[in-house]
């Protein structure tokens, strides 16, 4: 099966921004980040979807989130759907945080459930096709409005490109480069938006595996 292991945003500053995803976010083993000076302008085609468990964990996340640097795009409220807000983070990325609970049931704790890779796409029928092509198996979809694959650690989903955007609360122009690769054992590859796929090598620091004997 085709997975995402972790995600690289291309930033001007790696130090902060891995102090960022790490510390205020918890998510040092999915988000990895590198320098990059790519030209990008607007809305960079993907948000960062923080799901939790209730809304307190939310508030606790996104409070983290302000003092580490980032902007409130959408203050956290009540909705439809249950609970949550949008930042963006000081290298420029959307981050929605999110639960579909409308009520508190334990103490604030800062822990992220699920880390949702939200891709707006021109046409996301054959977006879909792209990547199923390539071994992403659709766990729902809706028509050519909504579709959500079963991605491993970080959960992929594709969505209308404007529809992304207005649930941001920004405008949905922007050119220039992504500033996101995923780390996959599929790739390498650049899907139908211009998103790259890199195949997986392990980071500074991290365990290799132990040869048996």
């Amino acid at each position: 099966m085709t997975s995402i292991e972790y995600v690289i945003l291309e930033v001007a500053d790696p130090t902060t921004a891995d102090r960022f995803y790490t510390q205020a976010l918890g998510l040092g083993k999915q988000v990895r980040t590198r320098a990059s000076e790519a030209p990008t302008t607007g809305f960079r085609g993907y948000t960062l979807s923080l799901i939790v468990s209730q809304p307190a964990n939310a508030d606790a996340l996104i409070g983290a989130a302000v003092d580490a640097g980032a902007t409130v795009l959408k203050p956290a409220a009540k909705s439809l759907w249950g609970y949550g807000g949008v930042v963006q983070a000081p290298d420029g990325t959307l981050v929605t945080v999110a639960s579909s609970s409308k009520k508190d049931t334990g103490p604030a704790v800062r822990q992220v459930d699920d880390l949702v890779l939200q891709l707006g796409s021109t046409d996301v029928a054959a977006s879909k096709r792209f990547y199923v092509e390539r071994g992403l198996a659709v766990a729902k979809s809706f028509g050519s409005k909504y579709v959500e694959f079963d991605s491993g650690p970080i959960k992929l989903t594709l969505n209308k490109r404007r529809s992304l955007a207005k649930t941001a609360g920004v405008s949905e122009d922007g050119t220039g480069s992504h500033r996101i690769a995923f780390g996959s054992e599929s790739g390498p590859f650049t899907d139908p938006d211009g998103f790259a796929w890199e195949h997986i090598t392990a980071a500074p620091g991290d365990a290799q595996p132990n040869p048996q004997i």
